[in-house]
């Protein structure tokens, strides 16, 4: 049997849909058997999240003061603790699995595969290389043990129905006294959260400037959509850092994205080849971004993103009259 740990990623009351995506992966491997942990100063409200994913036989709490933040440093000599007793060690391939996963392989000097993006069988996995341009194949030593993280954008998350046991555990580690939490500083926003929103909006350099980008944040309104950027946009200071999508921001997978402006360069359309449904909006036929988007307008994205943004408030108002 296979063995599988999942490293839930939470913010303390709410699981990560991250976690999920992970749990779809992991139960791509031959006669999985799948445990979660859970690691948080009070990890229950999390657990019980986690223990009704399907496919889950266990939810491991690991309930100390020093996991209220989600330090890699702390938390990788807990998880090697009880690494023992599974084969593959699994995380989201999100900022929190890219911290922790590599210190956990580090800690059990054993392989790590980055980026899974299939599983073809217990030793041998998908993952892209060359900004999504080739698939690779990668093949572990069998019977070694594997740390991995998962390429969220390609895997459905894991429904509910589960019915997972839940066990508090506490893993005999020494915990590291070099690292401590200082603060946290986080963006507010009403949006929806570009990393797991069902729809985006996203503008290039040719909104021409921040001011420009109100145009967008107002459709967005109207859609329930969260809002990213190009690369360019970004670096000409149109956009914050955080909402950067592509290989250098964040790679997405919604079910509805809609590029503003936006040439489609090969480092922006790696993130968003497993988006669903992809629209694009600009006034150059020839772009790149016409030959992967689903549907393509060609125009002034000036004159079309009001005139969208009239039309769905005009559907919203008559779906509720």
């Amino acid at each position: 049997m296979t063995q599988v740990l999942i490293i839930a990623e939470h913010d303390g009351a709410k699981l990560n849909p991250a976690t999920a995506k992970c749990v779809t992966c992991a139960r791509g491997l031959p006669d999985a058997n799948i445990t979660i942990a859970v690691c948080a100063a009070d990890a229950t409200a999390v657990a019980a999240q986690a223990a009704a994913l399907a496919g889950v036989a266990r939810v491991l709490k690991l309930e100390n003061p020093a996991n209220a933040q989600p330090l890699a440093a702390l938390l990788a000599p807990q998880i090697v603790a009880l690494a023992a007793d599974y084969t593959h060690l699994l995380g989201p391939s999100t900022t929190f699995g890219k911290d922790l996963m590599p210190r956990i392989a580090a800690l059990l000097d054993c392989a790590q595969v980055s980026n899974i993006m299939a599983v073809v069988d217990a030793t041998h996995f998908r993952r892209p290389t060359y900004a999504g341009n080739a698939i690779v194949t990668v093949e572990c030593a069998p019977g070694a043990k594997l740390v991995g993280t998962v390429r969220t954008a390609s895997f459905e998350a894991a429904g509910g129905g589960g019915a997972a046991t839940v066990q508090a555990v506490t893993p005999a580690a020494t915990l590291p006294a070099h690292t401590r939490f200082v603060a946290r500083a986080a963006a507010k926003a009403d949006r929806p959260d570009l990393q797991s929103a069902t729809r985006v909006i996203s503008g290039g350099r040719a909104l021409g400037s921040a001011e420009n980008f109100k145009i967008l944040y107002e459709l967005a309104d109207e859609l329930g959509a969260a809002v990213g950027a190009s690369r360019a946009a970004v670096d000409a200071g149109f956009a914050a850092n955080d909402m950067q999508v592509g290989q250098t921001g964040k790679i997405i997978a919604p079910e509805l994205y809609i590029a503003i402006g936006i040439s489609g360069a090969i480092q922006h359309l790696t993130g968003i080849k497993d988006a669903r449904t992809i629209v694009a909006i600009n006034k150059d036929a020839e772009a790149p971004i016409f030959e992967i988007a689903d549907f393509g307008l060609v125009g002034d994205l000036f004159q079309i993103v009001p005139e969208l943004k009239r039309l769905v408030a005009g559907s919203r108002a008559l779906k509720a009259d």
